[in-house]
């Protein structure tokens, strides 16, 4: 696990740090409870705070509410709270403040190890949960509602003067693999095309239904955008499935479109659909940019 360990006494945190590093876990320590939380929030690795009460200049209650806020639903986070003065009063405050365990402060390593087993339960189930929420469980990619979530949150840390870009991308006439081969060989096609956008696209690659995908690419302008599609319609062209009546070949249609100043994620998308729907009815195969709506790439 990935561990931080806020305390103001040196040697509090030297003392445990000492007990977890040895086994395996990764251990950032803090005497400065603000520098403690802006560490948590800007290091998504770390699955487990233990913070006294007795820190500063945010107190121990209220470091636990901010680290509680930040353990979404997209972020697994176990908080630990340790006091040497340990009583009912301590115990429940710290438990209503985000907290999910409590310890006596200096922790006996049994009983640190001990909590951090249920930690590490803990953290691993809700990680289990979070996957099967966002994920599509045909191609791994994203589902619909995480990738524009996700797509959101880059579009946001980007900020109005930075770049990102949209690539949607429709396989071509995927009804008929599906009536001439049938749906087993429908999926593979789609697991495959899905395989190839994820190489691409890393995280950001969603599927948002059926035979249609999207990428959100952010720090790419638009003319990298639109090379990036045309690397995968080619890729498209090339890949073969055995079909129930011999090799099955596929191509796909992609629209591009990038940020401008003001946008929304919805609109970003939109113009992307109205630049594959030109790609769609002007002869599939292809990429159309929505700045340009110029045909990019044509089928070889």
């Amino acid at each position: 696990m990935h561990i931080v360990v806020v305390d103001p006494s040196r040697v509090v945190l030297k003392v445990i740090s000492g007990l977890l590093t040895p086994r395996g876990h990764t251990v950032d320590t803090f005497t400065d409870s603000r520098e403690a939380l802006d560490f948590v929030t800007d290091n998504a690795s770390v699955t487990a705070l233990i913070t006294s009460l007795e820190v500063r200049p945010i107190g121990g209650l209220e470091l636990c509410w901010s680290a509680r806020l930040l353990a979404d639903a997209h972020r697994p986070l176990y908080i630990i709270t340790m006091s040497s003065a340990r009583n009912a009063r301590n115990l429940a405050e710290a438990l209503d403040s985000g907290s999910d365990d409590f310890i006596d402060k200096p922790p006996s390593p049994e009983e640190l190890y001990a909590r951090l087993r249920a930690a590490e339960r803990m953290t691993g189930m809700q990680r289990e949960l979070i996957r099967l929420a966002e994920t599509d469980s045909l191609t791994g990619l994203l589902n619909r509602r995480a990738f524009l979530q996700r797509a959101g949150e880059a579009a946001d840390r980007a900020g109005a003067h930075g770049r990102i870009s949209m690539i949607l991308a429709d396989i071509d006439q995927f009804k008929s693999v599906n009536d001439q081969h049938g749906h087993d060989v429908g999926d593979t096609v789609i697991r495959g095309v899905a395989q190839e956008l994820l190489t691409e696209a890393g995280g950001l690659a969603g599927r948002l239904g059926g035979e249609e995908f999207a990428l959100a690419l952010p720090g790419r302008t638009l003319e990298e955008a639109e090379a990036a599609a045309g690397r995968l319609r080619l890729r498209c062209t090339q890949l073969r499935f055995k079909g129930q009546r011999g090799p099955v070949q596929i191509t796909a249609s992609f629209g591009v479109s990038t940020w401008s100043e003001g946008e929304t994620i919805g609109g970003l998308l939109k113009r992307a659909d109205i630049a594959l729907y030109e790609a769609k009815t002007t002869g599939r195969n292809r990429v159309v940019s929505a700045a340009t709506d110029l045909i990019l790439a044509r089928a070889g």
